[in-house]
């Protein structure tokens, strides 16, 4: 796979991440050139120390993991990850209402964490081990109507889940391209097979903790 590592956003978003590992995720996203480094707010200011100069992009979560945060802190979450110096943001669909069929929450909390990121990247992860393949659709379908740049599979977080697959990939690429959507695949992928099958289904974007291995194993 040509390029295999501008693909990547290295991850780390583990309570109880050290400023060490921080510091090695961000030494090895300049080593292998990935796309950018995925990790939580209150180290986006640390890590920059290591990226200054450097194209490596930092990407960050609100309303992470849970989804469980009102618009107006999903409003600050956004713009205070922005002032830090984020560059891309992903935020967790509202899950709640969309199984209770309240699509125009849904689509409204989107569209207003949009007007806050405005020319950056906001992704919606719609936690596709808790949807069926109609609410994938669904899902995706609300990340169009509230102008979201991205569609991503997983947070990683749900207990027993199987993250990323490749049938969810393709259908919310089919679902989203016609719109200039992309899609991140995040949630268990560990091997350079899973990595190339993702892209292969429609993935431009992998977040995952195991960039190195997959590098390394090309």
């Amino acid at each position: 796979m040509h390029k295999l590592n501008k693909y990547i956003e290295h991850t780390l978003l583990k309570s109880d991440a050290s400023a060490e590992e921080i510091e090695k995720l961000a030494l090895d996203a300049l080593k292998y050139d990935f796309f950018g480094v995925c990790i939580n707010i209150n180290y986006i200011n640390y890590i920059k120390q290591f990226l200054s100069g450097s194209d490596v992009k930092i990407v960050t979560v609100v309303n992470f993991p849970l989804a469980n945060n009102t618009i107006d802190i999903i409003q600050f979450q956004t713009q205070k990850a922005l002032d830090e110096g984020a560059d891309e943001i992903d935020t967790v669909l509202n899950i709640a209402e969309l199984k209770n069929k309240n699509y125009k929450k849904v689509v409204d909390d989107i569209k207003k964490t949009k007007e806050i990121c405005k020319n950056h990247n906001l992704k919606v992860i719609i936690e596709t081990d808790l949807l069926t393949k109609e609410e994938i659709v669904t899902a995706s379908k609300c990340a169009i109507d509230g102008n979201a740049d991205f569609v991503k599979t997983s947070t990683g977080f749900v207990k027993n889940g199987l993250g990323a697959k490749v049938e969810d990939v393709k259908l919310m690429y089919k679902t989203v391209k016609p719109y200039g959507l992309s899609v991140k695949a995040s949630g268990g992928i560990k091997t350079t097979k899973q990595a190339i099958d993702l892209i292969n289904a429609g993935a431009s974007r992998l977040g995952t903790s195991s960039g190195v291995d997959i590098i390394q194993n090309i």
